[in-house]
């Protein structure tokens, strides 16, 4: 089976140059690192692309097929225009993500507004920016949106989301399609949302139902279990209502490679199981091909990115572990923290070297928990030293806070030896842009 960009820890164009440093996209990690300081994420444009075009090779067999890369691993105006460009499809969840991908110049039509507890004012922005479609998430979002519809005199196109009753094994906070779930419609309630639909709410026209089972998924053969109980419930739904729905939308979720111990199956290994899967399945209920959407995210985007931070202190405990400090941690990268995170690093700016040391790498923020990566063995560390942190292209810069009112780092985009800022470096002057001191309090 061909091997796809997602398998890999780090970005496709990484090497060691003729200096000793690590070089990404042809530009030199400490060179980037000076001139645009640190912490620093880091993109590869190249990577990006690559794995852009690995998933829209692994599915050109079933030409129905729309890839929707999910916005929330990471959304920023240059990477919304590089995904455009390479004819994906978006996925939101808020009406940022929506206006971010508006701005960037994307086809609307190829948006899906997804959320379990949409605003008013962001169901409004979908609607009048023309978001192609909406996934509806339960009744009140049902009776809410038919009645904004009904207010601009217009039809919206929906999916229904649906809890499929699958478990993954992945971490508990990314599963998302088993039944015991803030997501979605349970099963038994899809024919009393239906009927909603056909009788009541005739400002929404239903094509489909989508499902969602979870994050960072190494096993295919869930992918298999949910398109078989989407597909029945397309034939299931015409024979009972004569509904003729021809979208479903299996979510995302495939892993990426964060640690040698993870592996990843491959877009192209995820293509064949999914659609053997659609076409069994078309046989087995009689139904028609129906258009399939696909979200993923993390393996769009997450081994494009690295982060690079500057060493500073350390603490050697008595009889205990050595601690490395960084000008970074749980602000820019939660995930540790969150999910129990691990991550590959090297020193950017070290040649080899048989003086190795195990250490714990330590963030700068006021919490015993702020530890990147515990118990990591790395050539010896000296203050001022580059660390380049693979796979931090997800999750990383979309979680990011001002935790500790620390500002929020810079995201560089390399290709060809070209450096390009794509996320400014937050000021001082930006962590307070939006406080107010009352005239009361004022002397």
């Amino acid at each position: 089976m061909t091997n796809s960009a997602n398998q890999s820890q780090k970005p496709l164009t990484t090497k060691i140059n003729s200096l000793g440093n690590i070089e990404i996209g042809g530009c030199d990690l400490v060179e980037l690192a000076e001139k645009y300081g640190t912490p620093l994420y880091v993109i590869d444009e190249n990577t990006l692309r690559t794995i852009c075009k690995d998933y829209k090779k692994a599915f050109e067999k079933y030409p129905k097929t729309n890839i929707m890369y999910a916005s929330k691993a990471l959304c920023t105006s240059a990477i919304s225009a590089i995904l455009s460009q390479e004819g994906l499809g978006f996925d939101t969840v808020s009406g940022g993500e929506i206006y971010t991908i508006y701005k960037a110049g994307a086809d609307m039509n190829k948006v899906l507004f997804n959320g379990n507890n949409k605003s008013i004012d962001e169901l409004n922005l979908a609607i009048d920016l023309g978001v192609g479609r909406i996934s509806v998430d339960n009744f009140y979002e049902l009776a809410l949106l038919n009645t904004i519809a009904q207010s601009k005199n217009k039809t919206v196109d929906i999916l229904l989301r649906i809890t499929p009753g699958i478990e993954c094994h992945t971490h508990q906070y990314i599963q998302t399609g088993h039944l015991d779930s803030k997501f979605g419609f349970d099963l038994t309630q899809i024919d009393e949302a239906v009927e909603l639909i056909l009788n009541e709410y005739t400002n929404l026209k239903l094509h489909g139902l989508h499902a969602h089972i979870g994050s960072q998924i190494f096993e295919t053969s869930v992918y298999s279990d949910e398109i078989d109980i989407l597909c029945s419930e397309l034939a299931r739904l015409d024979e009972k209502f004569g509904l003729k729905l021809d979208e479903i939308n299996i979510g995302g979720g495939l892993g990426v490679k964060y640690t040698e111990e993870d592996v990843p199956p491959s877009t192209y290994e995820i293509g064949e199981v999914i659609v053997n899967a659609l076409d069994k399945a078309i046989k087995k209920y009689n139904i028609e091909a129906p258009a399939i959407f696909l979200e993923p995210g993390r393996s769009i985007i997450s081994m494009c990115g690295v982060t690079l931070y500057t060493i500073g202190s350390s603490k050697q405990v008595p009889k205990g572990k050595k601690y490395v400090s960084i000008d970074g941690g749980m602000a820019d990268n939660p995930r540790p923290s969150l999910y129990q995170a691990k991550y590959l690093a090297q020193v950017a700016n070290k040649k080899e070297t048989d003086e190795t040391e195990e250490i714990t790498i330590g963030g700068r923020f006021c919490e015993s928990g702020d530890i990147l990566i515990e118990n990591i063995t790395l050539p010896k560390l000296d203050e001022g030293d580059i660390l380049c942190v693979y796979n931090t292209g997800a999750y990383n810069y979309s979680m990011a806070s001002n935790y500790n009112r620390v500002e929020k780092p810079a995201m560089v985009l390399v290709n060809n030896g070209e450096s390009e800022v794509i996320v400014k470096r937050e000021t001082l002057d930006d962590l307070i842009r939006c406080d107010v001191i009352p005239d009361r309090l004022k002397k």
